[in-house]
Formats: structure tokens, C-alpha cells, sequence
């Protein structure tokens, strides 16, 4: 079992450390050979992917963990340091993404 963040963002790295997570594997990007080859179940994802990438996470048999903040319009789009994500209460949230078929 295999702990994972997936984030690109330096400041998100940092707060992880903060908060002392205890992370295996860190990528930048959830790429289709991470995804396919070497995630598996049991696995915990952190970071903040796009829904159709969660779903396959969780369809895979991985807990994903969303890297949620509460951010204020002026500073989207903006590299935040670990600190400015502790200002924005980021925290850790368990979901259960199921993609569903429209008929």
C-alpha cells in the first residue's frame, strides 16, 4: 500500500511536510502509466485531481483524499505557499467518485 500526492505545486509539498504526511511517491501529474500500471487498490491518492481521474482512482480500488482549501477569488490561479494554504484551511477530504452511465 502505497501512499501517493499528486500535485505539481511546491507550497502543497511543504504544507504535506507541515502537517506530517507520511508520503511515498510523489508525480507531479497522474499520468495514464501511474494510473494503469502502478496505482493500485489499497493505495491512497492525495492531491486535487479532475473527477473523471478520481473515479478511475477509486474504480481501481485507492482511497482518494482531495486537497481542499477554502480559496478567495484573488488569489486563484496564484502559486500559494505552505503557509497561505494553512490560511486557507486546506485539509484533507476522503471521497468516493463513481462515474455512472446515462442510458
Amino acid at each position: 500500500m502505497t501512499t501517493w500526492f499528486i500535485t505539481r505545486h511546491p507550497g502543497a509539498l511543504e504544507w504535506a511536510k507541515t502537517q506530517g504526511f507520511s508520503i511515498d511517491r510523489h508525480c507531479p501529474h497522474l499520468t495514464d502509466v501511474n494510473l494503469y500500471e502502478d496505482i493500485a487498490a489499497g493505495d491512497s491518492i492525495i492531491g486535487s485531481l479532475p473527477v473523471h481521474l478520481a473515479a478511475i482512482v477509486c474504480q481501481r480500488g485507492a482511497a482518494y483524499y482531495n486537497l481542499s482549501l477554502d480559496l478567495p477569488a484573488h488569489l486563484r490561479g496564484e502559486e500559494l505557499s505552505a503557509e497561505e494554504l494553512t490560511a486557507c484551511n486546506a485539509r484533507l477530504e476522503p471521497y468516493l467518485v463513481t462515474r455512472i452511465s446515462i442510458a
